[in-house]
């Protein structure tokens, strides 16, 4: 999962962790440079008081021999004292003449290194070009670090009279047993640490992301046709309370805009009516008027079957007068909004009620249920039932050898369902987007507001409508709506 796809407040998790984490690394790392350095620090300054030491032994011996002091004597001098200088300190001693020849150690061995036994020209050249004549070597043997400190003997005027050797070997073992106790004890507390820092990001980014959380829910729920709600935010920041004006400012112009809207859309769906109703009207008036004017043309008192004529004349009028009176019953069941009447009422009962004006053999009923009791209005169900099956009878052309419709009433999850089917012509893929506008429909008579009126009638009830269709093969449409 890619950072950027993670929610703010994971990220603002994600990165108080991490900071914590890394905080908690350069932490031990700093602390083990610091060991580290320290026990540089010590090694160099346990080798120097050593050195300080035993020089100080030295110096009194050189003080109490009975030989002379020259650089001849030194194995003299130091032949029994090097021993005890070595078992005081606990450091084993070296002596060399200026040129590097060894000349007296305190380390008991058969056998020595070659090393040992003279000095390397490099380290005689440090020493000498030193200002403070003393000439440190470090090496590894072994995986150990030893140092090896080189200053020279004086007399008590300062005559160079051989050169002091001390091997210091770096025992680490308690430092890094320190370091080991310190690391464990600082990993429990960076443990506690981090336990505490999950927690407390946990919070402060839910807290921080609270307002913001707020502010999306309620963007989410912005509806165009309903009035929101403004949000009210106490004790925010100064980005938060921004964005919270900036939201109410765009509620209060989203609600103008959407009175202007629906006013503009009310307006213009009015005058489509209005020209589609005049339209309808139109239509049986031209019949009408010729009608007329024939018969007026034609009107023959004396004319033997005058009163066929009259009777044929009347019935054409009567037609297009029924057609008109038909157009008017449609224009107002449509612009008649329903009311937000409820009953508790039998579903099943009323849809057999309104199935019951039908003549068609082929309606079949299948009520799942004896009863399901739900609240609507009783006349606008009645209505919503009509309209689906009178189109489901207009779907199937004359001539079908079995001709089907099928109502099933049924419910599922506290809603009612209802499921008018026919094998009738099918929806046409073009049409299918088109079915519940106004006005639209693909019969030669009516306005085509049955199914926009139906649409209406469900929606008002908080349900929906929809319908699956295959050309050819007929259509279901399914009605659905709580039943409270």
């Amino acid at each position: 999962m890619k950072i950027k796809r993670l929610s703010l407040r994971a990220r603002i998790f994600v990165a108080m962790i991490l900071l914590v984490l890394l905080a908690s690394v350069l932490i031990a790392v700093v602390t083990i440079y610091q060991y580290n350095e320290e026990a540089k620090d010590y090694h160099k300054e346990r080798l120097e008081r050593k050195e300080r030491a035993i020089r100080r032994s030295i110096e009194f011996a050189l003080r109490e021999t009975t030989y002379p002091v020259t650089s001849e004597n030194i194995p003299l001098i130091f032949k029994d004292v090097i021993f005890d200088i070595d078992a005081v300190h606990s450091q084993k001693i070296m002596i060399y003449d200026l040129e590097g020849q060894l000349l007296k150690s305190s380390k008991r061995a058969i056998y020595r290194d070659t090393t040992e036994i003279c000095l390397d020209a490099e380290i005689l050249n440090q020493l000498s070009n030193t200002l403070d004549h003393r000439y440190v070597v470090k090496n590894e043997e072994n995986g150990q670090i030893f140092q090896s400190s080189y200053t020279y003997i004086t007399d008590r005027k300062f005559k160079n009279l051989a050169i002091l050797n001390l091997p210091y070997l770096e025992d680490d073992d308690f430092l890094n047993k320190e370091l080991d106790e310190f690391m464990g004890r600082l990993s429990f507390a960076y443990l506690a640490m981090i336990l505490a820092a999950i927690v407390f990001a946990y919070f402060i980014s839910k807290y921080i992301t609270k307002s913001l959380k707020t502010i999306s829910d309620k963007m989410n729920e912005i509806r165009l046709e309903k009035r929101n709600k403004k949000i009210v935010i106490e004790s925010s920041s100064d980005e938060i309370e921004t964005l919270v004006k900036s939201y109410n400012s765009m509620i209060d112009e989203l609600e103008d805009s959407a009175v202007k809207l629906a006013t503009s859309e009310r307006e213009q769906a009015w005058r489509e009516m209005a020209k589609q109703v005049a339209h309808e009207i139109k239509n049986p008036l031209t019949p009408m008027r010729l009608s007329v004017q024939s018969f007026q043309r034609k009107f023959n008192p004396e004319d033997e079957n005058i009163h066929q004529k009259v009777e044929e004349y009347s019935n054409t009028l009567i037609q297009q007068i029924d057609t008109m009176s038909s157009i008017a019953s449609a224009f107002s069941n449509f612009a008649k909004m329903p009311a937000q009447k409820k009953e508790v009422l039998n579903v099943v009962l009323i849809v057999k009620l309104a199935l019951d004006i039908f003549n068609e053999h082929y309606i079949t009923f299948y009520p799942e249920e004896e009863e399901i009791i739900a609240k609507f209005d009783r006349t606008q169900l009645i209505r919503v039932v009509t309209n689906l099956v009178k189109n489901g009878i207009q779907a199937i052309p004359e001539g079908t050898e079995h001709p089907k419709i099928e109502v099933r009433v049924f419910s599922k999850e506290n809603k009612v369902y209802i499921t008018i089917e026919d094998n009738g012509s099918g929806i046409p893929e073009e049409n299918k987007a088109k079915v519940f506008e106004p006005k639209f429909t693909t019969k030669t008579s009516g306005m085509g507001l049955g199914l926009a009126m139906v649409k209406n009638i469900v929606e008002t009830y908080n349900g929906n409508i929809n319908f699956v269709s295959q050309q050819g093969k007929g259509t279901t449409f399914t009605v659905i709506f709580p039943k409270e």
